[in-house]
C-alpha cells in the first residue's frame, strides 16, 4: 500500500513541478515566461491561464502536503518515541569492561 501511495506522491510532485514551471515569470528569471500569447499560443487569455495555473498549483501543493503527512504517519512502524527520549534514555545496553584475569602461575 505504501508503494502505491509513494507512486501517487511522486506523480503529484512531478505535476507540481510542471505547474510551477509553466507559470509566467514575474521577475524574468529565465526570460521565458513573457511575450505575446503568454507562451500558450493564444489558447486561453493570459489572465485565465494564470488563474488556472495558480489554482492547479494550490491544489497540487495541498495534495503534496497531505500525502507527505500521511506517508510519515504510515511509516511510523509502531514506535511512538521522540528524538528527545532517544537522547535522554538510550536503549543500547552498556556493558562493563571485564577485569583482565591474572595469568595462571608456573
Amino acid at each position: 500500500m505504501i508503494a502505491v501511495l509513494l507512486t501517487i506522491h511522486l506523480m503529484i510532485a512531478i505535476g507540481l513541478i510542471v505547474s510551477i514551471l509553466l507559470q509566467r515569470s514575474e521577475g524574468g528569471g529565465l526570460g521565458i515566461g513573457g511575450g505575446a500569447g503568454g507562451g500558450m499560443g493564444g489558447f486561453m487569455s493570459a489572465r485565465g491561464t494564470a488563474n488556472l495555473l495558480t489554482r492547479t498549483t494550490a491544489v497540487l501543493a495541498a495534495l503534496f502536503m497531505s500525502m507527505s503527512i500521511l506517508l510519515a504517519i504510515l511509516s511510523d512502524n509502531g514506535s511512538r518515541s521522540s528524538i528527545v527520549d532517544q537522547v535522554t534514555h538510550p536503549t543500547t545496553t552498556q556493558t562493563t569492561p571485564s577485569v583482565p584475569q591474572a595469568p595462571v602461575g608456573n
